[in-house]
């Protein structure tokens, strides 16, 4: 175990690990260093010489990405002679770059503008047309784009390739002011998590096809979330903007950091599915395929439960919270029923990998399993009440609570979807977490716990 030792950077007491990289300390202490090619999981690669500080002792600055924190070190990131180095550093990167912000997506949460605000502010010594050019919106392929004249060439996408995904797609060739990042010859990006590189990339250089020209970043709400696309339990920002007139929507789902959980990172198909999440919704209480109000569902619901009273059979969805589990078995024990989960629908060994992605389709399966409820499919019950399981069941009779639409005769009852809602989860790994309600709409839909307790259950 290493040696806790004690350092002062800019005349406050610290401590730390010796030997530690000392950037990590100054970003764990929220202490304010410009960087662009280092990053947690990647390491420390010295390529963009940003991340200048002072040490005392030494003769020149030193990035801190390189340097390893010892006893007594004195550091010092705020003088004047640090500010002048990193603004003369920050004049090399921006003087081949396009400045072409107010198209660029990256506007609003790209290190290169805040960087300049705060170090550079200065005129250019050369003209648009005397910048290198570069080739601009080039498909990289798996929803990615790159614009070379943005780049800053710090590395990041081709280290990511190279070291979580280990697929080896991108590189950078040329040297000098050629230099540049492109896919390896006779390659496209193609793997699992390819869209990652797009939050890595700190600049503009690389931006996703889905979200490209959809909205400026400053208009959206970002709202903490847990993926439901598999039994990792991926911590996800939500972005969302509610546009005057119009619903509240999602327009992209970006990995949020739990470094017990998913690290940084997230696998392109969570990232992809609030397109569904939002498509083909049950928005109104159909019987027959007809639409009906909520007196006549509600009606039909108790008629169902009184003619069907001793042999219902309640069938639960492992995706929804776990509030909303208990709620739904304080009602089948009201009513006499069974509980049933079945699991087997989730289980997809195609879709599985050795980094985030998780066989088992069903984000909320360890609470099923936690909880005793039997996971077979029910037998010979005269009313199935499906709580928004995928799976279709044959009975005389079936009321379905169901997030989005299906082909179905029977009483169908809209609820909220999860993000439209809040609640726990537990993961395969037995870690429970919390997902805040991120999106509200204009005509909220009811959670199943809604449903029941209306309709005088809870």
């Amino acid at each position: 175990m290493s040696r806790v030792v004690d350092i002062i950077i800019d005349g406050e007491n610290y401590r730390a690990e010796e030997n530690s990289l000392l950037i990590d300390l100054l970003i764990q202490e929220g202490i304010k260093v410009p960087y662009f090619c280092y990053h947690e999981t990647l390491g420390a690669d010295g390529n963009c010489r940003m991340c200048m500080v002072g040490i005392e002792g030494q003769k020149r600055p030193q990035i801190a990405c390189d340097t390893l924190v010892k006893e007594g070190m004195v550091v010092n990131t705020k003088s004047d002679t640090i500010r002048e180095v990193r603004k003369n550093i920050l004049e090399l990167e921006l003087i081949n770059h396009p400045v072409d912000c107010p198209t660029c997506d990256q506007a609003g949460e790209c290190s290169l503008q805040d960087f300049y605000m705060e170090y550079g502010l200065h005129n250019s010594k050369i003209t648009i047309a005397q910048k290198v050019k570069h080739d601009k919106a080039i498909d990289l392929g798996a929803n990615v784009m790159l614009d070379q004249e943005r780049c800053v060439l710090c590395a990041r996408c081709t280290r990511f390739t190279a070291e979580i995904t280990k697929t080896h797609e991108l590189g950078i060739v040329g040297r000098g002011d050629d230099a540049k990042v492109t896919t390896m010859p006779g390659r496209t990006l193609e793997n699992d998590y390819a869209m990652n590189v797009v939050d890595l990339c700190p600049v503009g250089a690389l931006t996703s096809k889905d979200f490209r020209f959809a909205q400026r970043v400053w208009f959206l709400e970002s709202s903490e979330g847990i993926c439901h696309g598999c039994a990792k339990g991926c911590n996800i920002f939500i972005d969302h903007n509610k546009l005057k007139y119009k619903d509240d929507t999602i327009y992209r789902f970006r990995p949020r950091r739990n470094d017990a959980v998913n690290g940084f990172f997230i696998c392109d198909a969570g990232r992809l599915s609030y397109k569904e999440l939002q498509e083909m919704r049950q928005e109104s209480a159909t019987l027959h395929g007809r639409e009906i109000s909520q007196e006549a569902a509600k009606e039909a619901f108790h008629n169902l439960l009184l003619l069907h009273q001793n042999s219902i059979a309640v069938v639960i969805d492992a995706n929804l919270y776990t509030e909303e589990i208990e709620s739904i078995i304080n009602f089948a024990n009201t009513i006499d029923a069974k509980i049933y989960a079945p699991l087997d629908i989730y289980k997809d060994a195609s879709f599985a990998d050795e980094m985030l992605k998780s066989s088992m389709r069903a984000a909320n399966y360890k609470t099923i399993e936690n909880l005793g409820i039997t996971t077979s499919t029910p037998q010979n019950a005269t009313l199935i009440i499906n709580c928004n399981h995928p799976q279709e069941f044959r009975a005389d009779a079936t009321i379905n609570f169901f997030t989005h639409r299906r082909e179905t005769q029977a009483l169908t009852l809209p609820i909220a979807a999860y993000t439209e809602s809040s609640g726990s989860l537990t993961n395969e790994d037995n870690i429970t977490q919390y997902s805040k309600q991120a999106v509200f709409k204009n005509s909220p839909l009811p959670t199943i716990s809604d449903y029941l307790q209306g309709l005088g259950y809870e």
